[in-house]
């Protein structure tokens, strides 16, 4: 009886360890920025319901730990961008398994060995790179390699309030809004925006503020074929292709054609009151901006809401500065085969639903994403699907891009508000870019 009761008990612990999935499950630690949102999503698994950069990640995620019982993703959410966190994380060999990554970064952490070469556990995956756009290919390969598993593009936008538009009769006949072709006739639009509205043209978050800067710089640069980075370790910025640039932003500004104080949320507040025409703000806001626009009541409910690539100014490459999200892998010595298989599983979780990433307004990382029809029938996309081929990012070889944006947008606004000569913030950006670069 005594030993018929020892077995009973034997199995019985047995079946509650099978059945138990957090006992033999394989732990993995992820860390990511887009916000924290666990109040409206924390426990949401259906992510056809979930909105937003930060709902549809947190859905996902979610999602992923639901259907594989046999992998645990603990998730760690950081302030934006988070790499300071990150490199104080890998000094001190606490790195997360997998960890959120723009295409601009991954050289800084590749390129002293701290991430792992995806190559390998992509195809066992069953993933290879020519499903990749060309965009999210290139910015997610380093030295031959795929360092990072893209998951989209982005890029910034002319996020349009159509109702002011109108009233400046800047619309074409068939609805559309009609864009400048040059810089003479952007001054000349933005002019007649603010006499026939009394508002400013454009909708800049300006305050505190280095990024949005940059970003239009390269992207009126590339416009100009202008080769600033043709030495990866060398930038050419104090030249007639930047002044320009920076010479028609100074005038935006000196003609009060745009806000000047607000910071990030205070533009976006800004837009969304109806405060001027055109925001300029990424692919990340237009699922929210469209359901603004189908809400009664709002301003971009009123005349409507369009969204474009910035338009070409200038006479050479059609193009614009694009950047791209990636899930990247630290390189560890200690990680286990089951571990390297499922963080295998974990990015082929999130290849597979890169549709339901794109409904944030980033741009697919996929061909079969970007050319489905699922996609081509969401908001807009007829008009910022082009992006997948005008984006164009600066060369992977440059190291301490987020750095150098810093930079370059602090130069920029002070010469743009008028507390420095246009030349001489040239020189300087040039000047403290290449220092940086060489101290690498």
């Amino acid at each position: 009886m005594q030993i018929r009761t020892l077995l009973l008990a034997a199995v019985s612990a047995g079946a509650m360890m099978i059945a138990s999935p957090s006992f033999a499950a394989t732990e993995l630690t992820v860390q990511r920025f887009f916000g924290a949102c666990d109040a409206d999503f924390g426990t949401n698994t259906d992510v056809a319901k979930a909105v937003g950069e930060c709902g549809i990640i947190t859905s996902l995620i979610n999602k992923f730990n639901a259907d594989n019982p046999d992998v645990h993703v603990s998730v760690t959410t950081v302030e934006w961008p988070g790499y300071d966190q990150l490199t104080a994380q890998f000094a001190s060999g606490d790195a997360p398994d997998i960890v959120t990554i723009h295409e601009s970064v991954l050289s800084d952490y590749q390129s002293k060995g701290l991430l792992m070469p995806l190559d390998d556990v992509l195809k066992a995956a069953g993933l290879t790179p020519d499903a990749f756009t060309d965009a999210a290919r290139e910015g997610a390969s380093k030295d031959g390699e795929i360092y990072g598993l893209p998951i989209d593009t982005w890029t910034m936008l002319y996020h349009i309030n159509m109702d002011l538009f109108k009233q400046a009769g800047l619309v074409n006949a068939d609805g559309t809004p009609i864009l400048p072709t040059s810089p003479e006739e952007l001054l000349a639009q933005a002019e007649q925006f603010k006499q026939k509205t009394g508002k400013p043209y454009f909708i800049q978050n300006l305050a505190n503020e280095t990024a949005l800067y940059t970003r239009n710089l390269y992207t009126y640069l590339f416009q100009q074929d202008s080769d600033f980075f043709a030495d990866p370790k060398k930038v050419k910025l104090n030249t007639p292709e930047a002044k320009k640039v920076v010479e028609m932003y100074k005038t935006i500004f000196a003609k009060d054609y745009t806000v000047k104080d607000l910071d990030y949320g205070g533009a976006i507040n800004a837009f969304l009151a109806g405060d001027g025409g055109v925001q300029l703000n990424g692919t990340w806001v237009v699922g929210d901006y469209n359901a603004q626009s189908e809400t009664a009541g709002t301003a971009l409910n009123k005349g409507g809401y369009a969204v474009y690539p910035y338009p070409q100014l200038f006479g050479g490459t059609k193009a614009q500065y694009a950047d791209g999200h990636t899930w990247a892998v630290s390189a560890k010595e200690d990680r286990t085969t089951e571990q390297t298989a499922a963080i295998g599983k974990f990015l082929k979780f999130f290849a597979d639903n890169d549709f339901e990433w794109s409904r944030t307004g980033h741009l697919p990382a996929y061909n079969a994403v970007i050319t489905s029809e699922a996609f081509k029938a969401l908001p807009h996309r007829n008009t910022i699907a082009a992006v997948a081929d005008l984006g164009k990012p600066l060369p992977s070889a440059v190291q301490r891009q987020f750095a150098i944006q810093d930079i370059i947008g602090e130069e920029m606004s002070a010469a743009i508000s008028g507390q420095k000569e246009v030349d001489a913030a040239l020189a300087d950006m040039e000047r403290r870019v290449n220092e940086l670069l060489a101290n690498i």
